[in-house]
């Protein structure tokens, strides 16, 4: 995906209270050996580029003057109910170098899983994205989680994911949760009444 940007040399919160104003989001990029650079993005642009799931798990080429270079989307700020995004920071890509990042986990085949199909379990998706160490050029846009032999009761961890090649789960020490599968309390409830007996009546004694 590419970015537009160009240079902008004020700094300052009036500085960028002003280029706000102008329909622009002030940016920053940083990393490898060169000095960060202050930046001003198109603001329309990037408020539609960040709905993209891809915009946020992607190598980005971004475009200065001219001139391209290789970026992760770092972090990004939002104002807090205008359509307006108030800042955004780009890590520069070394494609020598492993990179750090979170990436959005999709969720498969629940629908198929015993847990849903056999006893109308709900599926809990702990997780919504894992951090991951990679190669810029196996960094993926998302990971699959596959739910189709998950039961009631079990869970799937980072450890049972399928990676793709290249790619490391960073789980710091402990093997996170990612999905986990229950059967709503309501309708366990209903399927133990179901399955009494129904109590017989007694004879009325005879007077």
């Amino acid at each position: 995906m590419k970015v537009i940007a160009f240079n902008r040399t004020l700094q300052g919160t009036g500085a960028s209270r002003r280029l706000r104003n102008a329909g622009q989001t002030p940016g920053i990029i940083y990393g490898g050996a060169e000095a960060p650079v202050l930046i001003a993005l198109d603001g329309n642009a990037m408020w539609h580029a960040l709905k993209k799931e891809a915009f946020h798990g992607s190598i980005l080429d971004l475009e200065i003057d001219g001139k391209t270079q290789q970026v992760l989307l770092r972090d990004f700020q939002m104002h807090a109910y205008k359509q307006l995004v108030l800042h955004a920071d780009f890590q520069r890509v070394d494609a020598s170098s492993k990179v750090h990042k979170k990436v959005a986990l999709h969720f498969i085949n629940a629908d198929v899983s015993p847990a849903v199909k056999l006893h109308g379990a709900t599926v809990s998706h702990v997780m919504q994205e894992i951090e991951i160490s990679c190669m810029p050029a196996d960094l993926p846009e998302f990971i699959n989680v596959d739910l189709a032999n998950i039961d009631v009761g079990h869970s799937i961890h980072v450890a049972d994911l399928t990676l793709p090649k290249g790619v490391t789960a960073i789980t710091h020490g402990t093997n996170q949760t990612v999905a986990t599968a229950a059967v709503p309390a309501g309708h366990v409830a209903a399927e133990a009444a179901a399955a009494e007996p129904a109590a017989e009546e007694k004879p009325k004694a005879k007077k």
